[in-house]
């Protein structure tokens, strides 16, 4: 649980011999039980995210993977493409987290597929985690994954 925010789960398809469809069963049954909160799902096998909070919520899992400055066009708003990724982290792994965060920030206003990335700012940029009345982590995610939070 993070302070004053959503609950979050992180599920493992291994755990249980899950093929990719069981691990979406599994997550949508949890997401299910708690039909007083709102709740977000993520999928990337094995893995999957649930959220749940009392409020507006969205998560995003996203393996790292090469991604190539095409990619970071693609999705970066003029500020963003500004930005260089810190000395000390992996071009693709900052790439990657700046979608993931834009994801999770997306399914929290509403729908994913309404948002072009190039004009919304991710939550990687916020200071402090927080932009009026939103907050975003980044959270713990297994070795060669990215994961975010969004919330209000």
């Amino acid at each position: 649980m993070i302070a004053a925010g959503p609950a979050v789960r992180l599920l493992d398809a291994r755990q249980g011999g899950l093929d990719e469809s069981g691990l979406r069963g599994w997550a949508r049954s949890l997401s299910d039980a708690h039909p007083d909160l709102t709740a977000s799902r993520s999928y990337r096998y094995p893995y999957a995210l649930v959220a749940w909070h009392d409020g507006p919520v969205g998560v995003d899992i996203e393996r790292v993977e090469a991604c190539g400055a095409s990619f970071l066009e693609s999705i970066s708003t003029p500020a963003e493409r500004s930005v260089e990724a810190p000395p000390e982290r992996d071009p693709d792994a900052h790439a990657i987290s700046l979608w993931c965060g834009k994801e999770a920030l997306s399914k929290a206003l509403g729908d994913a597929l309404e948002y072009d990335p190039r004009r919304l700012e991710s939550p990687l940029g916020w200071p402090d985690g927080r932009c009026g009345p939103w907050h975003a982590e980044s959270l713990s995610a297994p070795d060669g994954y990215v994961a975010w939070v969004c919330w209000r």
